[in-house]
């Protein structure tokens, strides 16, 4: 039996601040997608993301349960990443040296993400297979500019969602009959995190640190707050608990007690003036997001894409599209793309049509040399 006609059943594991998907493809087939929403006071009892390892693995194995699927069946374990040293874009093999360094965020950005790369060596390890990921958060191919900051020695970093944002980017400039390699996108992942980056012919050159308290607020997140007015809150408020609200309690969760934006919208539906306030002041951030990413590029922007769960409310690209769409066109792609690519880029490889790259165990940016002096 050929390469290319050999069943190889993947299991995608995709841990998201607010859920757990998990599919199993077959080849090129998607035998199954199931998704399982986690409030925020359900996560918040776990005072770490790595505490969350056995619960989000109990989920895993429920939903194989669900779906008749044994563990043993598995040829390879995929999973979502991040939170180790950053890495070039691309197809990575999980091994000991990079489960112990996203174990640890030795790169920063303790996010849920890391979880898919943590649960995918466990269990390829448990069954004697292989493991991979997939342009995790951290892939780094940012310009030089977007890493100063006004502090000797601190640098912005790239934590965003690669994944789903270069799977999306690379799916519109293929529907248009190019190559994202040739085209200029404003790509927003918007859900329980939002991120918005600026594509420049296949680089992800510029955005926002989202689990790191940048950029707009989210579901879970705090977004950016006025340095000195952080100040002022941490002067009642432990280091520890804002750190929480930079990624898991802040958002929707710190003024409404929930992460589920349902909830959330249900309320704006009724006209509740307070979820009709922060939601539209949570698209307005977003909208001014674009607007910084549209100079970053030029103005020479092909597309505008939104894609992320909050995309299934229409309100939301209707927002933007007033503030934006003056930009460049706007196109939608609700949900994501994130298991579909993270299955088909491992059957390439699988199939020797791609290489999957080794860990270094290193950043791919190492800081400015002549700025330490």
């Amino acid at each position: 039996m050929s390469q290319e006609t050999k069943p190889y059943r993947i299991l995608v594991i995709n841990p998201g601040s607010t859920s757990t998907k998990v599919s199993v493809f077959e080849n090129e087939t998607e035998l199954f997608e199931k998704s399982v929403f986690h409030d925020a006071p359900q996560l918040l009892h776990f005072a770490r993301v790595n505490d969350q390892l056995d619960f989000r693995r109990d989920v895993i194995l429920q939903i194989l349960r669900e779906e008749n699927i044994d563990l043993a069946d598995i040829d390879v374990f995929v999973g979502r990443g991040g939170s180790a040293y950053s890495q070039k874009g691309g197809v990575i093999r999980i091994d000991e040296k990079l489960f112990a360094d996203t174990r640890d965020a030795v790169g920063g950005s303790d996010h849920p993400a890391k979880l898919g790369v943590m649960l995918a060596w466990t269990l390829a390890q448990e069954t004697g297979r292989s493991a991979y990921t997939l342009n995790p958060t951290n892939v780094d191919e940012y310009c030089d500019y977007a890493r100063i900051t006004g502090i000797k020695g601190v640098y912005r970093v790239s934590h965003s969602h690669v994944l789903n944002q270069k799977a999306v980017a690379q799916f519109h400039a293929k529907a248009q009959g190019r190559r994202y390699e040739d085209c200029n996108f404003i790509v927003a992942h918007i859900d329980g995190g939002i991120t918005v980056s600026a594509h420049e012919r296949g680089r992800m050159i510029d955005g926002n640190m989202g689990a790191d308290g940048e950029g707009a607020f989210t579901p879970t997140r705090i977004g950016s707050i006025p340095v000195l007015t952080l100040l002022d809150y941490l002067e009642d408020h432990t280091l520890d608990e804002v750190r929480l609200m930079c990624a898991r309690a802040g958002g929707f969760v710190s003024m409404f007690g929930t992460a589920n934006s349902d909830t959330v919208h249900a309320l704006v539906e009724k006209g509740d003036p307070k979820a009709c306030l922060v939601w539209n002041a949570m698209v307005y951030q977003v909208c001014k997001m674009i607007g910084e990413m549209s100079a970053v590029l030029c103005g020479n922007v092909d597309a505008i894409l939104l894609t992320g769960g909050l995309l299934r409310f229409d309100d939301v690209s209707e927002m933007i599209r007033r503030h934006c769409g003056f930009i460049a066109p706007v196109s939608v792609y609700p949900g994501e793309m994130e298991q579909k690519a993270l299955a088909l880029s491992v059957l390439d490889v699988l199939r020797g049509e791609a290489t999957a790259a080794d860990y270094t165990g290193e950043p791919v940016w190492k800081g400015f040399p002549f700025m330490e002096d």
